[in-house]
């Protein structure tokens, strides 16, 4: 993908949009999908907090212009021509770096790449209201993961050992002031690995934190987040699905045939599309648990008009 002009020094008023701004540059190559859209809530979110000011005006069309760029670099993409595509590809991709950091905390692996996922997670969860109000669920996910991240990066900090797994949120944003520590103006372009191979030591870190993206994170859904040490594997081969992950298919979906009594309604229609959707997005990171749960919904709500 063509490198993006850069954009002028941040406005002191956008100081809460730079965090998203920073992990758009982040998956410029890695996800243009994800890059686009956190850039889109970016212009969004700055547009209602400045958009007269000389120095917005300015930065806020420079914004623009990345956006009609990239839009026009990916082309027909489903997951930027249509919104329904596109929330399914940025929440798939969120909840995957949720649970990346997730699964590290409660097997009390506490180190920076997992925290800079809890945080960034929560950053795309906030990316997710260009297509409207956020779920419940989401909602939560987004509280715990910036917590959490709050909490196991003071507990390193402090030289303590956090507690692994859930544990009593407490209202704190000294993460945000943490990641600011001697920022003064978002870089133009991370740094890439010089490497293709997959070594969890190449990955470049960011300019702002130090702290790695862990690369599982961007991977397929399948591919292990990090190798351990002692396997001296370097390769991103993807690891098949164990088969107790993929959930069993209710018998009774392949005879069910919609009754003549039942009517659909257009909301119904369009919950079975958004299931199908979220299939297709959780296909392209060749998670089969995901895909299979969100069919077997969609095929039940069209035979039985229920979920």
């Amino acid at each position: 993908m063509a490198a993006l002009a850069p954009l002028p020094p941040l406005p002191p008023q956008f100081k809460s949009i730079q965090h998203h701004l920073r992990t758009a540059q982040e998956h410029d190559k890695r996800d243009p999908v994800v890059a686009y859209y956190c850039r889109l809530y970016a212009m969004q979110t700055g547009m209602k907090i400045d958009s007269k000011t000389p120095e917005c005006r300015k930065f806020l069309s420079k914004l623009m212009d990345q956006l009609e760029a990239l839009k026009k670099q990916l082309g027909d993409n489903e997951a930027v021509t249509q919104e329904i595509v596109g929330s399914a590809h940025l929440e798939n991709y969120a909840l995957k770096m949720f649970l990346y950091a997730d699964n590290e905390d409660r097997a009390g692996r506490f180190h920076k790449n997992m925290i800079k996922s809890f945080y960034t997670a929560s950053l795309l969860i906030d990316v997710i209201t260009v297509f409207g109000e956020l779920t419940d669920e989401n909602v939560k996910h987004r509280k715990y993961a910036r917590w959490k991240a709050t909490y196991i990066h003071n507990c390193l900090k402090n030289g303590e050992t956090p507690q692994a797994g859930p544990v009593g949120i407490e209202e704190d944003n000294d993460i945000e002031e943490n990641e600011d520590a001697g920022a003064t103006s978002l870089p133009t372009q991370p740094p890439q690995p010089s490497s293709s191979t997959y070594d969890p030591g190449n990955m470049p870190s960011s300019s702002y934190t130090g702290i790695q993206i862990p690369p599982g994170a961007h991977a397929p859904a399948n591919t292990p987040a990090e190798v351990p040490h002692s396997t001296g594997v370097t390769s991103n081969t993807i690891q098949p699905t164990p088969p107790g992950s993929i959930p069993a298919i209710d018998p009774a979906l392949f005879s069910t045939v919609s009754q003549g009594d039942i009517r659909l309604t257009p909301e119904d229609f369009a919950r079975a599309q958004k299931y199908c959707k979220y299939a297709g997005s959780a296909l392209q990171y060749e998670d089969v648990s995901t895909a299979v749960q969100n069919l077997q919904k969609a095929l039940k709500l069209l035979t039985t008009g229920r979920e």
